[in-house]
């Protein structure tokens, strides 16, 4: 077995075994049931496959709904001097963020390179919730707080996401009381179902139209199977499909949606992981705020298409004889029908060349293009939830 083309995941056995301090969804008895397989995320363990197809997952989130179970972790900023700490930590301004709202906030080293990624909601004036990739967040908040008025906590929370064009059907049949108004795109809003208490936002890792729903255990005693299959009742008249992340991960990568630690790390600025929109100078102090005003604006991420094979993971992308850069995530599209990736270029000055070749999963040499992100839908109109239908391969096949 070539250990290139090997995927490394956790399974489920019934025996005792070196998982301590890794933590279980209070949904694991379904995934258990379901066959799943898992990765490692936030100390946390997230179903990566399920017993639905990979393939046939990601047309279910493309045309009808998904449920997926994720691995990001709620950390709680709270206090007056919360918005204080937030501005000092993230680029962006977040006095900016109004209550009931979320944004996306990168955290950077003082060296300026990405620490984490992440959603940034504001549930109270004096109190944020930071919904953080995998990274060492917590610690960081914590270590930046000193002479702050402000506690940072964790609130217990595991977050889940529906996503695809029947989503909001299934928010509107799972919640007590309905569709919650107003649930803009970005949006906060609490909800109660099935009698249980969650937090939602109008958020996900699909560039769908969906929500992602957290658990409120503090408020009121989880019973995780009983919400789970209240959601899964709710998405039955809709087909809802429980898929794992292999379905999301291929939607992601059209989408132009990186993951820390692999797409982008310590070693990037925002600005060379195509992100630096949300670095905002015209507000004070934040740490890495004076070496990002120097850096070079130019990214070093971009897209990868293969019509003939799906890109290998971590394989060199070369013009003619030269390494140029690296593929960073790697899927098959089943509705481009071709290969995709990302490559992150070895310098920004090679953006110019587009005409690649590429390694495939089948180890052969092949064909590729570097193009701009995303891969379609730059407008983000699908999960803004005005054209869920309209779809476009132009910038791929142009």
């Amino acid at each position: 077995m070539n250990p290139r083309l090997v995927r490394n995941v956790v399974g489920n056995f019934e025996e005792a075994g070196w998982d301590y301090g890794i933590k279980k969804s209070p949904y694991a008895r379904f995934h258990v049931e379901n066959g799943a397989k898992y990765c490692i995320y936030n100390n946390r363990l997230m179903p990566v496959t399920q017993a639905i197809d990979r393939s046939d997952g990601y047309w279910a989130l493309r045309t009808g709904v998904a449920l997926f179970d994720v691995g990001e972790r709620p950390i709680e900023i709270l206090g007056p001097d919360a918005e204080r700490l937030c501005n000092y930590l993230f680029t962006r301004d977040c006095s900016k963020l109004k209550v009931g709202r979320a944004g996306y906030g990168i955290l950077c080293y003082p060296d300026g390179g990405v620490l984490c990624d992440g959603i940034l909601m504001r549930l109270e004036q004096n109190r944020f919730w930071y919904v953080q990739a995998d990274g060492p967040v917590f610690s960081w908040l914590v270590a930046h707080k000193a002479g702050m008025d402000v506690v940072v906590r964790d609130p217990g929370s595991w977050v889940a996401q529906v996503q695809g064009p029947a989503a909001f059907d299934v928010l509107a049949a799972a919640s007590d009381d309905g569709m919650p108004e107003p649930f803009g795109y970005f949006g906060v809003a609490r909800a109660s179902f099935g009698g249980q208490p969650v937090l939602l936002s109008r958020t996900g890792w699909t560039a769908e139209l969906g929500f992602e729903f957290y658990t409120l255990p503090e408020e009121r005693e989880l019973d995780g199977e009983a919400l789970w299959e209240h959601v899964r009742s709710a998405g039955r008249p809709h087909d809802l499909q429980v898929a794992g992340l292999d379905a999301m991960d291929i939607r992601r990568i059209e989408a132009g949606i990186l993951n820390n630690l692999s797409d982008m790390d310590s070693t990037m600025t925002p600005f060379q992981a195509g992100i630096g929109g949300v670095v905002n100078f015209d507000k004070g102090e934040f740490i890495g705020k004076e070496v990002l005003e120097q850096a070079d604006r130019r990214t070093r991420l971009y897209g990868i298409v293969c019509d003939e094979a799906e890109p290998l993971f971590g394989s060199s992308v070369r013009a003619g004889e030269r390494s140029i850069g690296a593929v960073t995530a790697a899927a098959w599209s089943p509705y481009l029908e071709a290969g995709i990736g990302f490559v992150c270029l070895d310098d920004p000055d090679l953006s110019d060349v587009k005409d690649v070749q590429i390694t495939g999963r089948d180890l052969a040499d092949h064909p590729g293009r570097i193009v701009d992100l995303p891969m379609y839908d730059v407008d983000k109109k699908i999960p803004r939830g005005k054209a869920v239908e309209e779809w476009s391969r132009e910038r791929v096949s142009g």
